[in-house]
């Protein structure tokens, strides 16, 4: 089978393309062939050797999509369009290959609406958006900071705060270029970042008051920064380092407003609390009003220049390999 794997974590040259036979069918697995995996900045950050649990030769892809050949011991009838994130490219062989064994608990039915070009993008992005807004205490009116527009995590929160009847969602883009398409897709209250400072712009939008709720997936100075955009009694989230492991806070922004900062991790979470996204999710886009967005698909074979394409061009929109 063909399969994309990093023989060792030494950047975009470490990645190698191979033929494997294909894995055997295994009762505490679904043998799932795969059909789109998507491409991540953990990937990035595996491959660049930055993530302590991985350990080369891996193959890469922390989710995917795909069609089940052999259910295992589970209930899924052979040929179901499943979707899944997990374990998968970080501490065992990930989606970037023909076939894969996925256990059960991390696989979701995709609907027929859904391709799999699309299916593949939702995972990861979808599944942290969704549960960390619930972590978080989101209901309807309440105002959300998802910094990142143009990026998964960003985007994916941004569509779901507004779909489940946010008072207002405010995000950022790094470009005048970003800022704009961002206008074109019908996203409002996008602060450009090259013209205006996060905590201006979120005092300009909210009148002063800040936000009750920031999931932050960039890191870096902008963590330090989304946190004095909070308002009294706020939640921030942080879940991503793409511009950097280490920021600098006033911790009167917590300390006199009153407010909670949290890490999260989406391998830390419980099968209910994915399952529990799932359902609230998939409706919201088989109904269209959460439109995900793909901005280029790539084959298997060029893994390498996709990875590359998202960490140093920075699209508006995920990365997707067709296998």
């Amino acid at each position: 089978m063909g399969v994309v794997e990093a023989v060792n974590f030494s950047g975009y040259g470490g990645l190698r393309q191979f033929e494997l036979p294909k894995p055997q069918p295994a009762k505490d697995g679904v043998l799932v062939r795969i059909t789109a995996a998507g491409v991540t900045p953990l990937d990035h950050t595996i491959l660049s050797g930055g993530h302590p649990r991985a350990k080369a030769p891996l193959v890469l892809g922390n989710e995917g999509a795909g069609v089940i050949e052999d259910p295992g011991d589970s209930t899924f009838p052979v040929g179901s369009r499943v979707m899944f994130t997990g374990p998968y490219g970080v501490r065992e062989n990930g989606a970037w290959q023909e076939w894969l064994l996925v256990r059960p608990e991390h696989l979701a039915l995709v609907p027929e609406t859904i391709d799999d070009v699309v299916a593949a993008s939702l995972p990861v992005a979808y599944l942290t958006a969704q549960i960390t807004l619930t972590l978080a205490g989101f209901a309807p009116g309440k105002t959300v900071l998802a910094p990142g527009i143009g990026g998964s995590v960003g985007n994916a929160t941004y569509q779901l705060a507004r779909a489940q009847g946010a008072g207002k969602v405010i995000s950022t883009a790094g470009s005048a270029a970003k800022a704009a398409r961002a206008r074109e897709l019908g996203f409002e209250n996008v602060i450009d970042l090259t013209t205006e400072g996060l905590a201006e712009g979120v005092r300009r939008i909210t009148a002063g008051a800040g936000v009750d709720i920031v999931i932050e997936s960039i890191g870096g100075s902008l963590t330090g920064e989304a946190l004095s955009s909070i308002g009294l009694g706020g939640v921030l989230i942080t879940l991503g380092y793409s511009a950097g492991r280490k920021t600098a806070i006033d911790v009167t922004d917590l300390i006199w407003k009153g407010a909670r900062m949290a890490g999260f991790s989406l391998f830390a979470q419980s099968p209910l609390a994915v399952a529990t996204a799932w359902r609230e999710v998939i409706p919201l886009i088989v109904g269209g009003s959460v439109k995900p967005i793909v901005e280029r698909v790539y084959p298997l074979g060029e893994a390498g220049e996709a990875l590359r394409h998202l960490i140093e061009d920075r699209p508006f929109g995920k990365i997707v390999l067709k296998v």
